[in-house]
């Protein structure tokens, strides 16, 4: 169910056309295991929520984009946006304003027509940028002073799927979701 919000941040959510989020603290709980691989170095390991899946599918579905920022450089990371058929992605990079900009550019969208979802400080200047700022549950306080909205949800436990029913619901979809699985609104 969309959470409630203020008429503010639905009016921001209803202009989205491209969510953009962190990986670590977001897309996970922030934790990553070292495994050992068959050629003797050490492969990471990601726990993905399967809430968050699905709505990374509804947003491909209903025409919004995604993409992913992410400071740590993961084959787990790359295997997620593919599958979810993310339009961006980006890993090891802390700095991430550059390539904020060169997704500007390249979607030619406006700041107001994106959303970002972070939870540390390295996400703080973009959220600071975009039309709506989502920190998880977890997020440092810090970056809460910088959202527009925070998820109940934390980080690697449904906090996209929340933020993509908030989109859903201000653009007038959520109901064309519940319908498409024959549940009634």
């Amino acid at each position: 169910m969309p959470p409630v919000v203020t008429p503010e941040v639905r009016e921001r959510a209803a202009r989205i056309k491209l969510v953009l989020m962190d990986v670590d603290g977001v897309l996970t709980d922030g934790k990553y295991f070292h495994v050992p691989n068959p050629a003797g170095g050490l492969f990471e390991v990601k726990l993905f929520d399967s809430q968050d899946g699905i709505a990374l599918q509804w947003l491909h579905r209903e025409g919004i984009k995604t993409g992913l920022i992410s400071g740590r450089d993961a084959q787990a990371t790359a295997e997620r946006a593919r599958t979810s058929h993310m339009a961006y992605c980006y890993m090891g990079h802390t700095e991430k304003l550059p390539l904020f900009n060169e997704i500007l550019a390249e979607s030619k969208l406006s700041p107001e027509e994106i959303c970002y979802l972070g939870d540390d400080l390295t996400d703080a200047i973009l959220m600071k940028r975009v039309g709506l700022a989502v920190a998880v549950a977890n997020a440092t306080p810090e970056v809460k002073r910088c959202a527009h909205y925070v998820t109940a949800a934390a980080g690697g436990q449904g906090a996209l799927r929340e933020a993509a029913e908030l989109i859903f619901d201000a653009q007038g979809k959520w109901e064309g979701i519940l319908r498409h699985y024959e549940i009634e609104p």
